[in-house]
C-alpha cells in the first residue's frame, strides 16, 4: 500500500496543479536561502551566523530534510539547481522528468524510465569506430588485424569493389573443388594479457570498454583483479536447466533472412547457439522464443515478468543470455575471418543503472558487479582465443533486465547486414567461449 505522502504526491501530479505548486515552493525556498546567503556575506559577525543557521534549520528540518542533508554535505553549493534537485530527490518521478526536460508529470513517469530501455539500446552515444579495436590492439595478430580492418572499412572505392568481386568469384570456384572449412575449438591462446599492465583504470578502459555518453563508469566498478576473480562457473549439473537463452527483440533479421520465417533471424541464431551448448558442451539449455517486441518501446517491460516466471519455474537456471542483433550503417559490416570462414562479430553489452547525474534509483541491480565480471571474462577469452571476433564491451545508462541473475549476458550478435552464414559461424566460437567461462577454464587463476 502506498504511503500517505506518496498518495498525495501522485494525486497532485495527476491533477496537473502539483507541479506548479512544487515549482512555486522551489522559488520561495530558493529566494529565502538566497537572501540568507546575502545576509551571511553582508553580516560577517559572530552574532548573525547562529541566527542564519537556526533559520535554515527551521525551514529545512520539518519540510525539506533531503535538501538539508545535501546542504550539510555541500555548504558552499548554491543556486536554483541545487535546491531544485534536493527537493525533487524526494520524488523520483519528478526528478526524472526535470532531468529529461519533461513539461508535465504523471504517475506514468515512473514507467518512462523502463520504456526508455526499449528504444535506447539501439542508439549509441559514441561513433561506431569507438567500438572497434585499432592498430594498437596488441591482441590482434597482424594477419587478422588486416582482415579485420579491410572487412570493416566504411568505404570501398569502385576499383576495390571490382577487385573484391573478382576475389569472391575465385573463392567460389575454389570452394567447388575444396571442401568447406569447419570450425574447430581453439585449444591454445594466440595472445595472453599481462594483467599487471591493466591495473590502471584508464588502461583497462582502453583495452576493453566503450563508455556511452549517457553514463559514467568509474574505478569502483571496473578493476581488472576484481573482475577476473569473480567465479562465473555454472555450479549445478545438467540434470536440470542451467542456461536460459531468450530475445527481448525477437523480430531482428539478417540480410538474407527469409521473409516471414522467424527461424532465419535472431530466433534461429538463438536455437543454433542453444543446440551447440547442448550437444557439444553438455549444458542443459532452455531457449525461450516468445515475442516481446510487438511494440519495441515496451520490449523490456514485456519480457521482464515473462522471464521472471521462467526463472521461478526453473530455479536451477544459473545463466541468462539475452541475444540480440545490432543495427549498423549500411556501409559497415561486422565480419572477420575465423579459421578461413566469414564470421560475424559480436559485442557484449552492460547497463550501469546510472546516468552522468548519478544512480537511477528505480533501476536497482544487486548483481551489477557480477554482470560486469561475466562480460569482462567473456571479452578476455574472446580476445585471447579468437582475436577480432568481439568488439569492445559497450556500457550504457539503463539496466536492460540484467538484474535477473548474477550470470546475465546481453549479446549483440552481428547486425542487419550480416548473412545467416556469418551469424551461424559466429555462434560456434561464441559457444566455445561460453563454455570456457561457465566451465571454469577461463580466466586462469594463479
Amino acid at each position: 500500500m502506498k504511503s500517505r505522502p506518496r498518495r498525495i504526491y501522485l494525486n497532485m501530479c495527476k491533477s496537473g496543479k502539483g507541479l506548479k505548486i512544487i515549482l512555486i515552493t522551489i522559488v520561495i525556498i530558493s529566494f529565502v536561502c538566497g537572501c540568507m546567503e546575502l545576509f551571511r556575506e553582508k553580516e560577517k559577525t559572530e552574532t548573525s551566523l547562529p541566527f542564519l543557521e537556526t533559520a535554515q534549520q527551521l525551514v529545512m528540518e520539518p519540510y525539506l530534510p533531503g535538501i538539508r542533508r545535501m546542504y550539510e554535505g555541500s555548504r558552499r553549493m548554491s543556486g536554483d539547481s541545487f535546491f531544485l534537485k534536493g527537493l525533487l530527490s524526494q520524488y523520483p518521478g519528478l526528478l526524472f522528468a526535470w532531468e529529461n526536460g519533461e513539461e508535465s508529470v504523471t504517475e506514468s513517469d515512473y514507467d518512462k524510465i523502463f520504456l526508455s530501455e526499449g528504444s535506447d539500446e539501439d542508439h549509441k552515444g559514441l561513433p561506431e569506430e569507438a567500438l572497434d579495436y585499432g592498430d594498437d590492439a596488441m591482441h590482434l595478430e597482424k594477419n587478422l588485424e588486416s582482415a579485420f580492418l579491410k572487412e570493416n572499412s566504411s568505404y570501398l572505392s569502385a576499383q576495390e569493389k571490382e577487385q573484391e568481386q573478382e576475389q569472391e568469384q575465385e573463392a567460389e570456384a575454389e570452394a567447388e573443388e575444396v571442401q568447406e572449412p569447419t570450425f574447430t575449438p581453439v585449444e591454445e591462446k594466440s595472445y595472453r594479457y599481462q594483467w599487471e599492465e591493466l591495473s590502471d583504470y584508464e588502461a583497462l578502459i582502453k583495452a576493453f570498454y566503450a563508455v556511452d555518453s549517457t553514463t559514467v563508469a568509474g574505478e569502483e566498478l571496473l578493476r581488472a583483479d576484481a573482475l577476473r576473480e569473480k567465479d562465473m562457473r555454472i555450479q549445478g549439473s545438467a540434470d536440470e536447466p542451467q542456461i536460459l537463452i531468450y530475445h527481448t527483440h525477437s523480430r531482428e533479421y539478417f540480410s538474407d533472412s527469409t521473409p516471414g520465417d522467424e527461424n532465419s533471424g535472431i530466433l534461429g541464431a538463438g536455437e543454433y547457439l542453444a543446440t551447440l551448448l547442448r550437444e557439444q558442451y553438455g549444458y542443459n539449455v532452455i531457449h525461450n522464443t516468445d515475442c516481446y517486441d510487438q511494440e519495441r518501446d515496451y520490449a523490456y517491460s514485456n519480457s521482464l515478468p515473462a522471464i521472471e516466471a521462467v526463472l521461478e519455474q526453473y530455479p536451477s537456471i544459473e545463466a541468462v543470455i539475452d541475444l540480440h542483433r545490432d543495427a549498423m550503417p549500411e556501409d559497415r559490416r561486422l565480419v572477420t575471418d575465423i579459421q578461413g570462414r566469414p564470421t560475424a562479430q559480436f559485442m557484449f553489452f552492460n547497463g550501469l543503472c546510472r546516468t552522468k547525474k548519478g544512480a537511477i534509483e528505480q533501476l536497482e541491480n544487486p548483481y551489477l558487479a557480477d554482470n560486469l565480471a561475466l562480460s569482462f571474462q567473456m571479452q578476455a577469452a574472446c580476445n585471447e582465443y579468437y582475436p577480432g571476433i568481439a568488439r569492445r564491451i559497450y556500457l550504457k545508462a539503463y539496466r536492460y533486465n540484467m538484474h535477473l541473475c548474477p550470470k546475465s549476458l546481453l549479446i549483440e550478435l552481428g547486425a542487419q547486414n550480416n548473412t545467416e552464414e556469418e551469424i551461424r559461424n559466429a555462434c560456434e566460437p561464441l559457444a566455445h567461449v561460453l563454455d570456457l567461462v561457465f566451465g571454469g577454464t577461463e580466466p586462469e587463476r594463479q
